[in-house]
């Protein structure tokens, strides 16, 4: 259970709660079980109204708190407790911390297979059937769930999560506070081959890619996502970026601080992205580009070439009968020829 008390600190270090004086002894001490909407919260749930369309549902909200803005303060129910910030949204995901759930376990479990040079960090949590490789060093407070393999001279900084069946190749570097979710490969083989004179023949030479990857502070990675090593020079991740599920990024690419990237994006080789950028699901980015900062590619969008300019960029067509998608197909083709 968490107290009103306990809402108030984590939301503040984010940002202020205007109303926090008004606030009496006994409503810091009411506690909740978790987060509900306006529509389904009871007293015991912290509800939010982030979102101006939903205002009639809060005068009937059976929530215990609720997150508003000043201006609409006065709407709340007298049976909850009104928590004035600026963004309830941003104050919403503060708060919803609070309630997630948290493994109970800890320790080094005694399948895991740890390397004599390894150093383990306090505190650290090491699932079954890990292997720790040479050299690893896995920070203080780090928790590696089941089936976790972390290669030779890895890396992993302090306060991580990382879920099962994790791969983190060799010679990485992971900083702190990084989650990685589960299926996710970290510093795997670049797809870098040379072809032969005819590789239907001789196939194709690989490329031994010699980089590593790198990732930053605060780093969210979602399911089945893969980051490969480079080439040359290394992959790099910066601070605070956050990437959805099944996206690739491949060898050498840089991804600037505080980027956001959907699902199933594809980000080709030696491509950087700048600090800022919001990228949209599907969207596929040719390699040896530079995108700059502020930039937001909406869904389905291909990028063939740099970005220079920041803003707002789309490509992908909406859907439409498929009889009338056929005739705008054809003039489109026939636009080519002119």
């Amino acid at each position: 259970m968490i107290t009103t008390e306990q809402l108030i600190t984590r939301i503040e270090q984010r940002q202020p709660i205007a109303n926090k004086a008004a606030i009496n002894a006994e409503q810091l001490c009411q506690t909740f079980n978790s987060v509900g909407s306006l529509t389904t919260a009871d007293s015991k749930q912290l509800s939010f109204l982030a979102d101006p369309h939903y205002i009639s549902s809060l005068a009937s909200s059976q929530a215990g708190a609720v997150l508003v803005t000043a201006e609409y303060r006065d709407q709340v129910p007298a049976t909850a407790i009104a928590l004035v910030v600026a963004s309830p949204y941003l104050a919403y995901a503060s708060a919803s911390q609070l309630f997630a759930h948290h493994s109970l376990s800890s320790g080094i479990h005694p399948s895991a297979v740890i390397a004599d040079s390894a150093v383990i960090g306090e505190q650290a949590n090491i699932g079954p059937f890990c292997v720790i490789g040479d050299n690893v060093q896995i920070g203080a407070r780090t928790s590696l769930d089941a089936h976790v393999v972390v290669e030779a001279n890895t890396t992993v900084g302090t306060d991580g999560v990382i879920k099962s069946q994790v791969v983190i190749g060799h010679d990485c570097i992971i900083g702190n506070h990084v989650r990685l979710h589960a299926g996710v490969s970290v510093g795997a083989e670049g797809f870098g081959f040379a072809p032969t004179r005819d590789p239907s023949d001789t196939g194709w030479e690989r490329i031994a890619q010699l980089g590593r990857v790198i990732i930053g502070d605060h780093v969210r990675i979602g399911s089945q996502t893969c980051i490969d090593r480079g080439a040359i020079d290394d992959t790099v991740i910066g601070n605070h970026v956050i990437i959805d599920n099944l996206v690739q990024v491949a060898h050498n690419v840089r991804i600037g601080d505080g980027t956001a990237i959907a699902a199933q994006t594809g980000i080709a080789g030696s491509t950087s992205i700048g600090k800022r950028c919001i990228i949209g699901g599907a969207v596929g980015i040719t390699g040896h580009i530079e995108i700059t900062d502020d930039v937001t590619l909406s869904g389905m969008t291909m990028v063939t070439k740099s970005i220079k300019k920041s803003g707002s960029y789309s490509s992908g067509t909406a859907a439409m009968p498929t009889a009338n998608w056929r005739r705008a197909a054809v003039r489109f083709r026939q636009l080519g020829r002119d």
